[in-house]
Order: structure tokens, then C-alpha cells, then sequence
């Protein structure tokens, strides 16, 4: 019985594996490699960080105040508009009972509880007291207002009111207060969590405002380079993504357009467009009020920039 001695041949240097059971660390690290300066992406990344650190540097001196800013931009509006209807009681009772249809005493009652409402709720939100109350009233007049006059169909207000209750969304959440459950055993929505819900409600609604500046008026060279950073902006700021620095870049945006297209101080006094450019101007002016509540308070949980800090 013959027998074949196997004489095992060396591998080729190609096929050979010096830990054949993969005891060494032998593949190729994954770890941190250094960023490529020439590379687009980190360029943008380098100026976002540099925009946003030079955002936290100057508004340092103005932060403690950011809030109290934002609140009574937020209610200048509803200000100027019950000073209006006071100093124009007769218009306002003739343009509703001849073009609304509004019965005597109806009108009267009508302009008494927006007067009201808007004093009494405005006043509570610029000193920080029952503002719940106050943010339901304001929404109250947005609304009924907006049914009163027969503007609610019209589209220019009807996106610039979606940006005032924007706002006051931000005042809601800025001045959110702990609730005690009022039925133990019963699920609630914490106060964080409603604080998320509100912001993201109120980032979205803000941009309404310029978005209706977007579709609206002759358009230019100039008019179309606005629009379209602007709307980057405005759906950085609706995402949550860089949103500190996108609403104030918005903030920038709106006060220069709000003083150069709505400057009413301009319009004599009798000119029928001066009180149109006039309430633009005070709504402009809330939206932008909303805007630096962002700005204070940042986007909230329900972000691009909150989950990046996540993982």
C-alpha cells in the first residue's frame, strides 16, 4: 500500500495574511481625519461658524434685553391699530355700517371689545402677566378682525397675520409657566414638550410674511437676488438649521425693506395709502419682534440644530 506524503507549498506573498484569525487591529483606521481647507463644504461650514460666533459676540450687550424687544415689537401692531380705531371712531363706525352691514350698536360694541382686548392683552404681554390669556385674546382680534373687515380672504393679509400669530407663538413660548396636572393618573404634555410644539409652530409661521413679500411686486435684478436668499433663509429658520443666525440675518432683511417700502411718515397725511403703509409697517414690525424671540431663545427641540447636537 502505497502512501503520498503532502508537502504543503509556502503561500505567494499576495495571499498571505500575517493574522489569519484577525486578532490584530490589521484594517484601516476610521477615526477623525483633518478637514480639507480647500473643500467647498468646510469653506461654508468655516463662514456658518464665524457668522454664528460673531452673532453670539455682539448681541452680548442687547441679550438680556432680546426679550423684552421681542414682546413689544410683537404687540406695537395691535397698539397702533386700537390708537387708530380711537382716533378714527367715525370712519371706523361709517365703514361698518355701510360696507359691513354692521347693525347701530353692533359697530360700536364691535370696536369696544378690540380697543379693549388690544390695550388690556397687549399691556400683559410687555410686563410678562397672565400671558396665556393675553396670547388667546390677541388671537382672538386677529381673527375677528379678519371675519369684521372681509379681509380674511385677501391673500397679503391673511400670510401677514399667519406671521403675527407666529409671534405670538414666540411670546407664548418664551413666557411658558409650569402647569400642575389637574387629574393625577392622566397623561399631559409636559412643559418642555409644549414649549417645542409652540416654537416649531411659531419658526414656521414667521416666514409667512416674506414669502408674501416673495410673490407680491415688480420684480428686478435686486428683487430677485432679496428673494432668493431671503427664502433660504426663511426655510433654514422653518427647519431649525442655523436658525440663530438665518432670523437675524432676517431681522436685517425686513427692518431695511420695512423702512424703504412702507415709510408712511413719507405720505401726506390726508393720502388714503398712508394708513395702508402704516399698518405694514407696525405688522412688519411684530414679525420681526417674533424673529428676535428666536433669536434669544434659539429653535427649540424640534430642530436641525438641536438633533445635531444629539448625535
Amino acid at each position: 500500500m502505497s502512501s503520498r506524503i503532502s508537502i504543503a507549498r509556502p503561500q505567494s506573498a499576495s495571499n498571505y495574511n500575517p493574522d489569519p484569525h484577525g486578532f490584530s487591529n490589521s484594517r484601516p483606521s476610521s477615526g477623525y481625519r483633518s478637514a480639507n481647507p480647500d473643500d467647498p463644504l468646510e469653506k461654508i461650514r468655516a463662514f456658518s461658524k464665524q457668522v454664528e460666533d460673531n452673532v453670539e459676540i455682539y448681541s452680548q450687550p442687547l441679550k438680556p434685553r432680546l426679550p423684552a424687544i421681542g414682546r413689544f415689537l410683537i404687540v406695537v401692531t395691535f397698539l397702533e391699530d386700537a390708537l387708530r380705531i380711537m382716533t378714527q371712531w367715525g370712519d371706523q363706525i361709517w365703514y361698518l355700517q355701510q360696507h359691513r352691514k354692521f347693525p347701530w350698536g353692533i359697530s360700536h360694541l364691535f370696536l369696544i371689545i378690540n380697543v379693549l382686548t388690544m390695550l388690556v392683552a397687549s399691556g400683559a404681554i410687555i410686563s410678562k402677566r397672565y400671558t396665556e390669556y393675553a396670547v388667546a385674546g390677541l388671537l382672538g382680534v386677529v381673527i375677528i378682525q379678519g371675519f369684521g373687515y372681509g379681509l380674511i380672504f385677501d391673500l397679503t393679509f391673511f400670510l401677514r397675520n399667519l406671521s403675527v400669530i407666529g409671534g405670538l407663538f414666540m411670546v407664548f413660548s418664551d413666557s411658558m409657566v409650569t402647569r400642575k396636572t389637574p387629574f393625577a393618573g392622566l397623561p399631559t404634555i409636559s412643559e418642555t414638550d409644549r414649549k417645542k410644539y409652540f416654537l416649531l409652530a411659531g419658526r414656521v409661521l414667521l416666514i409667512f410674511l416674506f414669502l408674501g413679500f416673495i410673490i407680491q411686486g415688480d420684480w428686478s435684478i435686486m428683487r430677485v437676488f432679496v428673494s432668493t436668499i431671503g427664502f433660504a433663509a426663511c426655510v433654514m429658520v422653518a427647519v431649525g438649521f442655523k436658525a440663530k443666525w438665518s432670523a437675524t440675518f432676517l431681522v436685517l432683511v425686513l427692518s431695511i425693506l420695512n423702512v424703504f417700502a412702507n415709510n408712511w411718515w413719507s405720505v401726506p397725511s390726508a393720502h388714503p395709502q398712508r394708513d395702508f403703509l402704516k399698518y405694514d409697517f407696525f405688522q412688519t414690525l411684530s414679525i420681526v419682534g417674533g424673529l428676535i424671540l428666536l433669536v434669544n431663545m434659539g429653535p427649540g427641540g424640534l430642530s436641525v440644530d438641536e438633533k445635531k447636537k444629539t448625535y
